[in-house]
């Protein structure tokens, strides 16, 4: 269905034609695979394992005609067809912050699922808390499905950027999920050695840089 047939909620509030746009199931999920840079259809349907490949073929649609994603061929040797996030669609990506920030704090929330590369790095974001960062800084590079991303923390403030660091002080190769675990479940570095997770460089500076991540308090069931 096109956006010029899907059913809207004819509300003239801004939020909910933002979800006119958004809000169809998979939808923010197909942006958040987007957000370090542009992916074929294979890997968006490799990262987001439970949809559908037509459904993942509407939402590419859906979301490249309300101007949030688009489509474009690579050159040669390449030859593919990638989607990639708009200017104004990448305005969304402070959404995944807050919104991962508040549904942390879910009682219902279900741990242990796995995350894909793209929504453990987005986590690290969401869950960072610059308070504990106080006169740290670091740089580290962390490769996860032989892609390389820049992680840096300076200034009380957490970046991440697609791509190699040209001196990282620690590099993490392996599987993301075994690093949330050191991170939000505290397991300890040399037990994530042993679960196949590789940390190279200085291991005062992953230690530390583990402690910034602690998870919030769930928010009690029924309080006002």
């Amino acid at each position: 269905m096109s956006m010029a047939g899907k059913r809207r909620y004819e509300d003239g509030c801004a939020f909910a034609q933002g979800l006119d746009l958004v809000g169809e199931r998979w939808a923010l999920l197909v942006i958040r695979e987007l957000v370090f840079g542009p992916k074929r259809f294979t890997d968006i349907k490799r990262d987001l394992s439970g949809i559908a490949t037509n459904v993942l073929s509407q939402r590419l649609t859906d979301l490249e005609e309300a101007g949030v994603i688009l489509r474009r061929d690579l050159p040669p040797p390449a030859r593919a067809t990638v989607y990639d996030l708009t200017a104004w669609g990448r305005e969304l990506v402070p959404v995944f912050k807050v919104m991962g920030r508040w549904a942390a704090r879910s009682p219902h929330l279900r741990g242990g699922l796995p995350l894909s590369v793209n929504a453990a790095l987005l986590s690290l974001t969401a869950m960072f808390r610059p308070g504990r960062s106080k006169g740290f800084e670091a740089a580290l590079e962390m490769r996860f499905d032989g892609l390389p991303f820049t992680v840096t923390v300076a200034g009380r403030q957490l970046a991440v950027e697609p791509g190699h660091h040209p001196d990282p002080q620690v590099v993490i190769t392996g599987d993301q999920n075994i690093l949330l675990h050191v991170v939000y479940m505290r397991l300890p570095l040399d037990e994530a050695m042993a679960q196949g997770l590789r940390i190279e460089g200085d291991m005062a500076v992953m230690e530390r840089f583990a402690t910034l991540f602690p998870m919030p308090q769930p928010a009690p069931l029924g309080a006002d």
